[in-house]
């Protein structure tokens, strides 16, 4: 037994070993690319200052295109829709307007009774229909109802949260999971609070270094092929979303006019590549040409047409797809053009045009009252998962629904398409004639990481500085985050919690992971930018590198890590220790007095009280009201005089309203 014991031993050390030399020589590895790429990164890096200089000179002149209040919170608070009742009139028909409307000013009053309200949504948490779709539904419909009075909203919001901080210390729970997941109305509560309360702060100070992130990816993104179709570029932050094979492409000039119905302009130089697509170009374009117009007002890509002009007679309009089949694959797939497939020369002349209308009855025909729609990014389907790995992926085949006329030859559900990542079977004829064009070896993905990691890091230094700092420029510490580390603070006391893991793991899930990550993976969220699917992957490895930042855990990298992880391995202990600082800086802050926030509170509420329709929130709430009247009713009517007294004016809402 005792030579066994030692054999176990000697094998476990020797294991041991075997994965500390591993991991030891992976940071080597990793420090040896980091040192390759360095030059690479320098002069990437200045001439993307050399861009972003003149971003500055935009921003500085125009501003940095901030969305209005209305907008932006409704994008926190309803995700995904682009209208919703509670910026809309409200309108019920005619004959029951009075009942309802005095139907809705009783669910106000009831909702203004605290006990009510917090009965209402213990409730609605135990109902077993009840999904997290609903839960955040119903916190967002509570936060616009409760718009005009922050001061009871917080009041609500302080009750729940420390309900949950009771739940989370239960034995069978993990107190550092408190908040980590929209788990419960109060959480999603908490998450649009300091949407509205931390908006102006956004506007004044970390506003301008998120939107120059953004532009600084969107631009070095743009500085190599990316793939229409399944995003993958050549400079990304996502292994996910890097090419994986060699592209042959450079950089061409093109002097553009854009002609209109009635309009002019003259020639605009665009700098694009010759292995983008049409479409693509048509982007670059129209970025280029309507800088610093909104979005609303730009012309629609799927509207356009470029015409390439080399002559007084010679015109040519480029089409999206070529119409010849691949050769090696089916008669089905097609391939995107590109301006190389055209051989377009550096210093081309193009127009930029207004397709001409159609008269192909088959056409859906467009609403000119209808919601303007982006096509800055066209949809596709897949008859498989994607696989990102590889230089080969599924052949992708547009959505049918569609209804941009420039989809339309697409329509049948034979037509395939593909731009720079080949199907398979378009790789497998190649490989089979011939082209042995390879996989490259991991080490070259990681060097095409590490390379836009390093141009973008001044950018994402700026940033996290910014966020993490009490102090910066003339802009000082939102009082609505003292106030909500302080109330953490009180409720670790009162339970007699002395870890401080567990309270910094608290702060870190409810200002970072609830507002932060959400904003930096979101800036379409505050800005009327349009996020490409590329753009977004890299957002998404900064968001998980901000979030890792805030833990007190220590990452123990492996060969099988994430290549996020690796990425911003050395960096992440400095950032660490930049939220140390801030948490210990806004410990040592004089404690914000309840009258000063109920001060802020009603100030804020003053600012924004008309920013929703009521009547309409209340109408969308008291659809829960109806789908649980009954063990809502009961759970009122406990012998409480007060109760029973709520009890009743809910039955007369439900009679008036229903």
């Amino acid at each position: 037994a005792f030579i066994c014991v030692v054999i176990i031993v000697a094998c476990y050390q020797r294991k041991s070993k075997q994965n500390r030399d591993q991991v030891k020589a992976l940071q080597q590895q990793l420090s040896v690319l980091e040192s390759r790429v360095a030059s690479e990164c320098k002069e990437a890096f200045a001439e993307l200052q050399t861009e972003m200089t003149a971003l500055h000179g935009d921003i500085d002149s125009a501003g940095a295109p901030f969305l209005d209040y209305q907008t932006y919170t409704m994008r926190v608070l309803f995700p995904g829709c682009t209208r919703h009742p509670v910026v809309e009139p409200f309108n019920p028909p005619e004959e029951k307007r009075q009942s309802i409307e005095k139907g809705l000013k009783i669910l106000n009053g009831l909702l203004n009774d605290k006990y009510f309200l917090l009965n209402f949504i213990r409730r609605l948490e135990i109902q077993e229909s009840f999904g997290m779709r609903d839960r955040c539904n119903v916190a967002s419909l509570i936060m616009v109802i409760l718009q005009g009075r922050m001061g009871y909203a917080t009041d609500i919001l302080k009750v729940l949260l420390s309900e949950l901080i009771d739940k989370s210390l239960h034995p069978t729970s993990n107190p550092k999971l408190l908040m980590r997941r929209t788990e419960s109305v109060a959480e999603k509560m908490l998450t649009n609070w300091l949407s509205f309360l931390l908006h102006d702060f956004l506007l004044k100070c970390a506003g301008d270094p998120l939107f120059i992130l953004y532009k600084a990816i969107k631009i070095q993104v743009e500085k190599g092929p990316v793939d229409q179709i399944t995003g993958e570029a050549r400079y990304s932050l996502s292994e996910d979303k890097l090419i994986r094979q060699h592209i042959d492409h450079k950089f061409i000039h093109v002097s553009v006019v854009c002609i209109g119905s009635n309009t002019f302009s003259p020639p605009h130089c665009v700098r694009v590549l010759d292995c983008d697509s049409i479409y693509q170009c048509k982007e670059k374009i129209i970025d280029s040409m309507f800088k610093n117009t909104p979005s609303d007002q730009l012309p629609q890509i799927d509207d356009m047409e470029i015409e390439l002009r080399s002559g007084h007679q010679s015109r040519l309009i480029l089409a999206d797809i070529d119409p010849l089949p691949v050769r090696g694959a089916d008669s089905t797939t097609r391939r995107l053009c590109t301006l190389a497939y055209y051989g377009i020369p550096d210093g081309s002349k193009v127009a930029l045009l207004f397709k001409q209308p159609t008269f192909n009855t088959a056409l859906p025909q467009r609403n000119n009252t209808s919601e303007y729609v982006s096509f800055r990014q066209p949809r596709f389907i897949s008859s498989s998962p994607g696989d990102s790995c590889g230089s080969t992926t599924p052949i992708m085949s547009y959505n049918r629904e569609e209804n941009s006329p420039s989809r339309t030859a697409l329509r049948s559900p034979t037509i395939n398409v593909y731009h720079l990542v080949k199907p398979l079977e378009v790789t497998d004829a190649a490989r089979s004639s011939g082209d042995r064009t390879s996989k490259m070896v991991s080490e070259i993905y990681l060097t095409r990481l590490l390379s836009t990691k390093g141009t973008l890091q001044k950018f994402v230094d700026d940033l996290f500085d910014t966020i993490f700092s009490t102090t910066h420029k003339s802009c000082s510490l939102p009082i609505a985050v003292k106030y909500l580390f302080d109330f953490l603070d009180v409720e670790a006391r009162k339970r007699g919690i002395n870890d401080s893991e567990i309270v910094h793991t608290w702060k870190s899930n409810s200002l970072p992971l609830r507002f932060w990550v959400n904003i930096i993976k979101n800036p379409n969220f505050l800005f009327d930018v349009n996020k490409s699917q590329t753009v977004d992957s890299c957002l998404s490895v900064i968001a998980q590198t901000f979030m890792d930042s805030c833990s007190t855990s220590d990452h123990h990298l492996t060969k099988d890590s994430p290549s996020s992880k690796l990425l911003y391995a050395k960096d992440i202990p400095q950032y660490k220790e930049w939220v140390r600082r801030y948490y210990d800086d806004i410990a040592r802050m004089q404690t914000v007095s309840d009258q000063d926030m109920d001060a802020a509170m009603s100030e804020e509420s003053n600012i924004h009280i008309n920013e929703f329709n009521m009547k309409s929130a209340l109408n969308e709430l008291f659809f829960y009201i109806a789908r649980y009247k009954d063990d809502i009713v009961k759970s009122l009517d406990n012998g409480n005089q007060d109760s029973i007294k709520l009890a009743n004016r809910l039955l007369s809402v439900i009679n008036l309203l229903s």
